[in-house]
């Protein structure tokens, strides 16, 4: 199953960059580079998403629409994608 989040990338002043999730509570990534926050942000939304999946009754936030998040001049938005498959039996 795909799930498509928003991401929200800022430059940090060491250079690096910053991204969190606004549909996601409390998901956050970092990278040296843009792209390697932008697979880091991926990363913490497969986990993120896989831990909400395993609980009894997951619930899955409702994906905002990037043109309703409201950005500072330094940030940018990026569509993550997070693909994961599910396993005959994985809601048993």
């Amino acid at each position: 199953m795909k799930f498509i989040y928003p991401a929200v990338f800022k430059k940090k002043t060491d250079g690096g960059y910053a991204a969190y999730f606004p549909d996601l509570e409390f998901c956050e990534a970092s990278g040296e580079t843009l792209d390697d926050a932008i697979d880091n942000a991926n990363e913490a939304a497969r986990t993120w998403i896989t831990v909400e999946l395993e609980e009894d009754e997951p619930i899955l936030p409702h994906v905002s629409d990037p043109e309703d998040i409201l950005l500072a001049e330094d940030e940018l938005i990026r569509n993550i994608s997070v693909n994961i498959r599910f396993y005959e039996g994985w809601d048993e």
